[in-house]
């Protein structure tokens, strides 16, 4: 089962993250936000409800961001008490800074009026906040037919799409893995379910509010054993332990 959402072709360039051995580098003078006001979350009791959020917790799990070369290495708790009591636990929200990427004390529902996070993670959905999942802007492009190590250069006129699952009458939108309650977010391509939860490989392009952009790939979503879980449809262990790899494009 495979979500893909588009096919961008990457052209010919030179890496545009100077970062070095930081993983960051600064942004443009030119730089344009893409947006700085917060906008109203439509569908919002539906989406409370669908997404099991929460108004009375922050989640106990952790981020931790290390430096790989020019790469952060940013991982993240999204156990969220296991399986089947993750609809009783909150989602860890984070946002992506020159140092890394760091945890953001968040309740559900106050999210949904906060621009100070970009990507939210609960077992193995991810969010970005703006569309159906937060009122800011962040969108992403995932680039089908490259690797992380082959994506130096952002592809020109390259456009990045919020979360969009719910229906003008606010029915959810389900991606097609089966599971319920699993909605269609704009990252849902980072997986593949044989199984067990496999990791395509793809690259991901995602455009913050301040109009920057970083490149992310999911490397693992098991604590050990992923590569058996991709090469042979055996679940690894520890679940929801999901590791990214990313560094600033822009």
């Amino acid at each position: 089962m495979m979500r893909a959402l588009a096919v961008f072709l990457i052209g010919c360039g030179s890496p545009s993250n100077e970062a070095g051995e930081t993983g960051a580098s600064a942004p443009p003078a030119d730089q344009e936000p893409v947006c700085e006001e917060a906008s109203e979350v439509t569908c919002v009791d539906d989406l409370i409800l669908d997404l099991s959020l929460h108004n009375d917790a922050v989640s106990a799990g952790s981020v931790r961001t290390t430096v790989s070369g020019s790469d952060f290495l940013t991982d993240i708790d999204a156990t969220a008490g296991g399986y089947s009591n993750a609809t009783q636990n909150p989602w860890v929200y984070l946002r992506f800074t020159d140092d890394g990427a760091e945890k953001v004390e968040l309740d559900d529902e106050a999210a949904l009026e906060s621009m100070d996070w970009d990507l939210a993670a609960r077992r193995f959905i991810i969010r970005l906040n703006g569309g159906s999942s937060g009122p800011s802007c962040v969108g992403a492009a995932t680039i089908l037919e490259s690797s992380y190590d082959a994506l130096t250069a952002i592809p020109e006129g390259l456009s990045y799409g919020t979360d969009d699952y719910y229906t003008p009458d606010c029915t959810l939108i389900n991606d097609s893995s089966g599971l319920p309650d699993s909605p269609q977010v704009v990252l849902g391509s980072w997986w593949t379910y044989p199984g067990c939860v496999a990791t395509s490989g793809y690259p991901h392009l995602i455009q913050t509010a301040d109009g920057r952009v970083l490149k992310m790939v999911v490397e693992a979503y098991y604590a050990t054993g992923q590569e058996t879980c991709n090469d042979a449809g055996i679940p690894g262990e520890g679940s929801a332990n999901l590791s990214i790899r990313w560094t600033w494009m822009q």
